[in-house]
């Protein structure tokens, strides 16, 4: 086998490798973490065991965002309103 072959191959086998892995990438991770947070029952504030992957910040920011969702402070966009958060002190 020639060197340009044997390179084919093994990029081949590194590229099977990658794809067959049975870890989470980190944006399956982060859809995991939101449907988890979605589901806990109000008042559990325990972290919920799919978003240990993830790091503390986008952990916090998905609870904020699912936070401020709840008390309606969101538009339809998932932004701010400004008003809303106005009219519920």
């Amino acid at each position: 086998m020639n060197r340009a072959a044997f390179a084919a191959a093994m990029a081949g086998v590194a590229l099977l490798a990658t794809s067959c892995s049975s870890e989470p990438t980190y944006g399956e991770s982060v859809k995991r973490c939101v449907a988890a947070i979605k589901s806990r029952p109000d008042g559990d504030k325990a972290k919920p065991e799919p978003c240990e992957p993830l790091k503390e910040d986008d952990d916090t920011t998905l609870i904020m965002d699912k936070t401020l969702g709840d008390l309606g402070w969101l538009d339809k966009d998932g932004n701010l309103d400004k008003d809303a958060l106005n009219r519920n002190p």
